[in-house]
């Protein structure tokens, strides 16, 4: 594979993986916390309802969640193209 054939495939992936995780995170924030709210207020966690959670908080903690996955992923997709950051490239 050419190196720009390799670059292409590296950045493709990786966009990939954001556009998914920013599906996630608009799912999560706009969908259940404005879209299913009125559905999601039916369940209560912890004496409150869960759109209400969510638009609070819960968006929050799935935003901070997907900065680790997207780190963890980038982590193998930089090993699996050998860019990694270890001390043989440096």
């Amino acid at each position: 594979m050419t190196d720009s054939a390799r670059k292409r495939d590296y950045w493709g992936r990786n966009l990939k993986y954001v556009g998914a995780l920013l599906t996630i995170w608009w799912t999560v924030s706009f969908g259940f916390g404005i879209l299913f709210v009125e559905q999601l207020n039916t369940i209560r966690i912890g004496g409150f309802q869960l759109g209400f959670w969510f638009a609070q908080q819960g968006s929050i903690y799935v935003f901070v969640i997907l900065i680790f996955v997207y780190v963890k992923l980038m982590n193998r997709l930089d090993h699996e193209f050998d860019v990694d950051e270890t001390e043989k490239n440096r």
